[in-house]
């Protein structure tokens, strides 16, 4: 049987992966299939029962040509032929179809059960993950790691159930009958020809898998490449830059290209070899098999026995090269994704983590200091406390460190040292999903579903009533877009949320937010993108949710935060200055400086020199 290559690239790991790596993945994977084992045994047995009718064929096949060549030249032969032959030969035919498709039917339910358990527990897995890492991986890359492992596990499960246990159980009982029927002459060829045959496809598989890895190396850099283009679309066209990108994106497919050209032709040589020692195989003990007729030591039916179980064999012989291929491939890709699975949650629960018990949502810092990375230390000692129900602002130049707050509270971090309490209560000590219950975030950077305006909106609340969205929406000054549209909240956001403005997109963002009604509202730079109009409006409803909650409110532009019961100025990982804004503008520091320079239009920060100076 000829094997072809498949015009989508095959399965493969981006590394190399030892055997037992690979092997692990078999482990991991067998008490998904053992969830179905009634299934799984009566696969087996039907697929045992399949191949011994299909053996049988062939014997039943060599009794009709003996009865028939015992009445040479008679017209009457056949009907002096057993019928039971006939029929005989007729049932194994029909039961070998039957039973296969029984099998598949019986196994289907197995094979796709296990691939829907894993996929969703590695895409819980992935959730459960901390944001550090989701920023160091690529997702178009992640994306086609898993999409290989969850299609590897029908490959290997399909490959393994329908080729290789069919072909060692027909095998098996191939050369079983040949060693008890004829001389040892004809299992010894038939069992040489199948430990070549295995040995050569090993070793030119070996070979052709660094091929095939470089093959799949760039087809994953080139998809990375252009789901990181199409995702930053509105920078490509600002710039131009479409040509350069399309560039970038051929230069992986021209590598892409060499690649695939050479694992093709080292596919021919797999070909043609194993086709070789086929033909050789089944020659030899054609010629043998003559030999025996001509000699009287075998008769007719002896003869097309041998060659019918040859011909049996040779259409799953030759292709268990495709099968040991795709059965290595698959068993990387497989371990690639388990490899995901097994990656430790660097911010996870501890054991029996308690649920974080709201009372008045009072937030404190205690000595933090953080860091992204070793030697850049972001937070160095930061302390503060928001009393339960007061409103508090953090300011400073960019780079201060104002965001990362909000990124420890909802634990996507953990700090190097430190406390972070909530009702005096140490948030690393509670379970991250009642502590994210609490908490409410409207971000710098809204990023939406490409979804309608109000499914966005009840995301923070998915079993919000009509009515509760209406009051978000409106809070959120969001009535005059709905009645601009003619789908109302029905419309269309579009990809990450392409079709409203930058200010639309916070009102979204808002209205979520106050949707949630959590016990403590954060505000990182939530007005950033609203004209004076709208952000007056915000501010008067920001204002009136805080005094239901706790809130913090991260700012860099002053004027949004003169209303709050205190104003923490942050720069150079500390609190440099703290009060109310009257108290902090007489006292003539970085917070007077900074708000004068933006009286005067100037929204830049402060020059970092006189930075260093305050602190």
């Amino acid at each position: 049987m000829r094997h072809h290559a498949s015009s989508a690239p095959p399965p493969a790991s981006a590394q190399p992966s030892p055997p037992g790596a690979r092997w692990a993945a078999v482990r991991h994977l067998v008490p998904y299939l053992w969830h179905y084992r009634v299934r799984v045994v009566g696969a087996l047995l039907l697929l045992v029962a399949a191949k011994l009718a299909n053996v049988g064929v062939p014997i039943v096949l060599k009794h009709i040509v003996d009865d028939l060549q015992l009445r040479p030249g008679d017209p009457r032969a056949v009907l002096v032929v057993p019928v039971a032959l006939l029929l005989a030969y007729g049932a194994l035919r029909i039961s070998v179809s039957l039973f296969t498709e029984l099998r598949e039917v019986v196994f289907s339910r197995v094979t796709q059960g296990a691939v829907r358990r894993i996929a969703l527990q590695v895409f819980e897995h992935l959730f459960s993950l901390s944001l550090h890492y989701h920023l160091q991986r690529q997702t178009g890359g992640m994306s086609r790691d898993i999409e290989r492992g969850t299609r590897s596990i029908s490959s290997l499960v399909s490959y393994t159930l329908y080729s290789i246990l069919p072909t060692l159980v027909e095998m098996g009982l191939v050369i079983g009958i040949l060693v008890v029927r004829y001389d040892w002459w004809f299992a010894g060829v038939a069992l040489a020809a199948l430990v070549l045959y295995i040995g050569f496809t090993v070793v030119v598989t070996e070979w052709r898998t660094g091929l095939r890895r470089t093959m799949n190396e760039q087809d994953s850099r080139a998809n990375q490449r252009a789901v990181d283009a199409l995702l930053n679309y509105e920078t490509v066209k600002m710039f131009g830059n479409e040509a350069y990108e399309a560039q970038r994106y051929d230069e992986n497919l021209q590598r892409w290209m060499h690649a695939a050209v050479r694992s093709q032709n080292s596919l021919s040589v797999l070909n043609l070899g194993q086709s070789v020692i086929i033909a050789g195989a089944v020659t030899l003990l054609v010629w043998r098999a003559t030999v025996g007729v001509v000699d009287g030591r075998m008769s007719l039916g002896d003869l097309v026995l041998v060659n019918a179980f040859m011909i049996q064999l040779y259409a799953p012989l030759g292709f268990l090269g495709v099968v040991y291929r795709e059965l290595r491939q698959a068993l990387t890709d497989i371990e690639r994704m388990f490899t995901i699975l097994r990656q430790e949650r660097e911010v996870a629960d501890i054991a029996q983590a308690p649920a974080l018990r709201v009372r008045g949502g009072a937030v404190r810092f205690e000595q933090v200091h953080f860091a992204y990375q070793p030697g850049h230390e972001v937070l160095k000692g930061l302390s503060f406390e928001i009393p339960a129900g007061s409103t508090v602002a953090v300011v400073g130049p960019s780079g201060a460190g104002k965001s990362t707050l909000s990124r420890l509270l909802f634990r996507f971090y953990d700090p190097q040292s430190g406390r972070i309490l909530i009702d005096d209560q140490d948030i690393a000590r509670v379970s991250q999903s009642s502590l994210r219950a609490a908490l409410g975030l409207v971000p710098q950077d809204t990023v939406l579903f490409n979804d309608t305006i109000a499914y966005n909106i009840a995301y923070g609340r998915p079993d919000a009533t009509p009515a509760q969205i209406g009051r978000a929406l409106r809070a959120a000054q969001l009535e005059a877009l709905i009645q601009r549209q003619p789908l109302g909240d029905q419309t269309q956001v579009g990809e990450r949320g392409l079709k409203l403005s930058g200010g639309e997109k916070q009102r979204v963002a808002i209205a979520r937010a106050l949707l949630k009604e959590p016990a403590l509202l954060i505000f990182d730079e939530a007005t950033s993108q609203l004209d004076s109009a709208n952000e007056r409006a915000i501010q008067a409803e920001i204002r009136e949710a805080a005094r239901q909650r706790t809130t913090l409110i991260i700012a860099h532009r002053l004027s949004t935060v003169v209303d709050a019961d205190q104003i923490l100025v942050l720069a150079d990982g500390r609190v440099q200055e703290r009060g109310t804004h009257a108290e902090l503008l007489a006292a003539g520091g970085l917070y007077a400086r900074m708000w004068e320079l933006q009286r005067q239009g100037d929204d830049a920060d402060p020059p970092l020199p006189e930075l260093a100076r305050v602190a």
